[in-house]
């Protein structure tokens, strides 16, 4: 649920109507105030309870330092106009020197300038223990990771005193992350995959256009004509097949219904593993392009 436009409050609302019920927020999306206003008008017209709806947020790279995480949930939950995230995420495994939101926000990658990166040394212990709190203060319900590879993964869960509950990450069949699924859920914890639909949504932002379009690639066509559905149902019914939880974002209400439905049908065993033999490790969200020292995924 990316991105700031008069329409957020709308999308928020016409998928809540549809029978989403989790809304994939963060900090960085610079949508949390117009997505707030979404789910309030739902909840006032009685199309949903809050208690209903599963409302997941990340704390952003720059405000990682233990001071100021607890802050920036309370400011987060302010935006959205509710009292507590039912999943609250660290949105990547790097943190940022800190920017005062009254100053910037959502503050992005880059300093004051709109080029440096300039990082900060809070390692994720202190940062994942600041976290727990959130839990013991009633912040937020669960706590979890996004972009972690398996070793911090592995790491985190050496002192977690709440272990993550979810890990999020990138996983499309261009990317399988076999062993980082197989890691997660042999700890327990559940994965959920953004980008599910690969190089689609980052072409619309001028990236990744020479990778091939999985929603028009032909081994996806094939398999979606065959079972008289749309490539998009079909590469959301192949993570959640495995065991994936899926984050879908469209503006668009009918794709939306149509996502929707990517859960009543059964693909077969031959289909899932031409699918997941598509697999290229070919990434589209690595920071590493803008700094070295964003290189996570090394």
């Amino acid at each position: 649920m990316e991105g700031s436009t008069p329409q957020t409050a709308d999308t928020v609302y016409a998928a809540l109507q549809a029978g989403y019920r989790l809304l994939d927020g963060a900090g960085d999306y610079g949508n949390e105030k117009e997505a707030g206003e979404g789910l309030a008008r739902a909840i006032k017209d009685g199309v949903v309870k809050r208690e209903e709806v599963f409302v997941t947020s990340k704390l952003w790279n720059t405000f990682h330092a233990p001071e100021h995480v607890a802050k920036l949930a309370r400011h987060q939950l302010g935006l959205w106009g509710i009292e507590y995230f039912d999943l609250f995420h660290i949105h990547f495994p790097v943190a940022l020197k800190y920017v005062d939101p009254s100053h910037r926000y959502p503050p992005e990658w880059f300093g004051d300038d709109g080029k440096t990166v300039e990082l900060d040394n809070t390692p994720i212990q202190a940062t994942w223990q600041a976290m727990e709190k959130l839990v013991d203060e009633g912040l937020a319900r669960d706590i979890g990771l996004s972009n972690f590879n398996g070793s911090l993964l592995l790491d985190v869960m050496r002192y977690a005193r709440i272990p993550p509950s979810v890990l999020q990450i990138e996983h499309h069949p261009y990317l399988v992350q076999q062993p980082l699924v197989d890691l997660a859920k042999s700890l327990g914890i559940a994965v959920t995959a953004y980008c599910s639909f690969g190089p689609a949504s980052w072409a619309e932002l001028g990236m990744h256009k020479h990778i091939d379009s999985l929603l028009e690639h032909d081994s996806v066509i094939a398999i979606a004509s065959k079972h008289g559905k749309t490539p998009a149902q079909i590469l959301l019914r192949w993570a959640s097949q495995r065991g994936i939880a899926v984050i879908p974002k469209s503006s668009n209400p009918e794709r939306a219904k149509a996502n929707f439905q990517s859960q009543d049908f059964t693909i077969p065993e031959e289909d899932m593993k031409a699918l997941t033999a598509m697999d290229k490790g070919w990434r589209m969200n690595d920071p590493s392009s803008m700094s070295l020292g964003l290189s996570i995924f090394a």
